[in-house]
């Protein structure tokens, strides 16, 4: 019991400083900022984290910020924002990509035909994040991932 407790703490901790710890930037909701912020956190992460991690990482951002501005109204809306939050905690960089969402889309891993020109995002950063997950915000998403260090 004491065990369960201390890993429900530890969690719980780890929990709050990726949701209020490392650095966040908040962007607009179009295509041209997912580069920006690929060279916002590559500026951060770089010499933190080995290149194969940092590759994996500007991936996998790319990826989540894409979906963000093209499937949530932060890309349909002229003043549409998405914010990315990049923590980084020794073992692990978690990344969290928040946006205004959208009433009738939510984030799914889905097979792709071989001749479309999307959908699998969500199918690479299954295959490469150590974890990843969503959840509703009081204004719209999050879509979240972590990377082993």
């Amino acid at each position: 019991m004491a065990g369960e407790r201390a890993g429900t703490e530890a969690r719980t901790r780890l929990d709050e400083d990726v949701r209020t710890g490392g650095w966040f930037r908040e962007f607009p909701g179009r295509e041209t900022s997912v580069g920006e912020a690929r060279a916002w956190a590559r500026h951060l992460l770089a010499g933190r984290v080995g290149a194969g991690v940092l590759d994996d990482v500007l991936l996998l951002l790319s990826e989540v910020l894409t979906n963000a501005v093209v499937h949530s109204r932060s890309g349909e809306e002229e003043s549409g924002r998405v914010t990315v939050r990049v923590v980084w905690i020794g073992e692990a960089v978690y990344i969290a990509v928040t946006d205004a969402g959208s009433p009738d889309r939510r984030p799914a891993v889905r097979a792709a035909a071989l001749d479309d020109d999307g959908g699998r995002g969500l199918l690479l950063v299954e295959t490469i994040a150590a974890s990843w997950g969503s959840h509703a915000e009081a204004a719209g998403r999050s879509v979240w991932f972590s990377v082993s260090a």
